[in-house]
C-alpha cells in the first residue's frame, strides 16, 4: 500500500504543476490573477462539497462541526487561496518548474520546521544534518532550474 500512496503523492504533485499554468492562462483572459485564484477555488469547492454530500449520505454519518476550533474551517482556505494566487501570479514570471522546484523547497523547509515544533500534535522530529542537507541541495536544485 505504501507504493500506492507513494505513487498518489506524485500524481497530486503533478496535478499542482499543470493547475498553475490553468490558472495562469485564465488569469491573462480574465486580467485578474485574482479572480482566477477565486474561480478555482469556487470550482473546487463545488466539486468537494457534490462529494462531501455523496459520501455522507453513502456512508451514512453525519459531520461533527461543533469539533474543529473555529479557526480550523478558514485557516487551510487562506493559506491556499495565497498559494494560488501566488502560482498564478509567478507561473508566467519564472516559468512552471523553477516555481514547482520553489514550492518543494519552501514546503520541506516549512515541513521541517512543522516536524521539529510538532505543530497540531504532529509527532516532533528532529532536525538532523541530513535532512538539513537535503533540504540544501533541493535550494540550490530549485535555484538551479531557476537561473539555467
Amino acid at each position: 500500500m505504501g507504493l500506492v500512496w507513494s505513487l498518489l503523492g506524485i500524481l497530486s504533485g503533478a496535478f499542482i504543476a499543470i493547475q498553475a499554468p490553468i490558472n495562469s492562462q485564465l488569469a491573462r483572459g480574465l486580467g485578474l490573477p485574482v479572480a482566477a485564484a477565486a474561480f478555482s477555488f469556487l470550482s473546487g469547492a463545488i466539486v468537494l462539497g457534490i462529494i462531501t454530500v455523496a459520501l455522507v449520505r453513502f456512508q451514512g454519518i453525519s459531520l461533527d462541526w461543533k469539533a474543529p476550533a473555529p479557526w480550523l474551517f478558514v485557516a487551510g482556505g487562506v493559506l491556499g487561496a495565497f498559494y494560488v494566487t501566488l502560482s498564478t501570479i509567478l507561473t508566467p514570471k519564472i516559468g512552471a518548474a523553477a516555481l514547482m522546484a520553489f514550492l518543494v523547497a519552501g514546503q520541506l523547509t516549512a515541513g521541517m520546521v512543522l516536524d521539529r515544533i510538532g505543530f497540531l500534535g504532529m509527532a516532533v522530529r528532529e532536525i538532523s544534518l541530513g535532512r538539513l542537507a537535503g533540504a540544501a541541495l533541493l535550494l540550490i536544485g530549485a535555484l538551479l532550474v531557476r537561473l539555467y
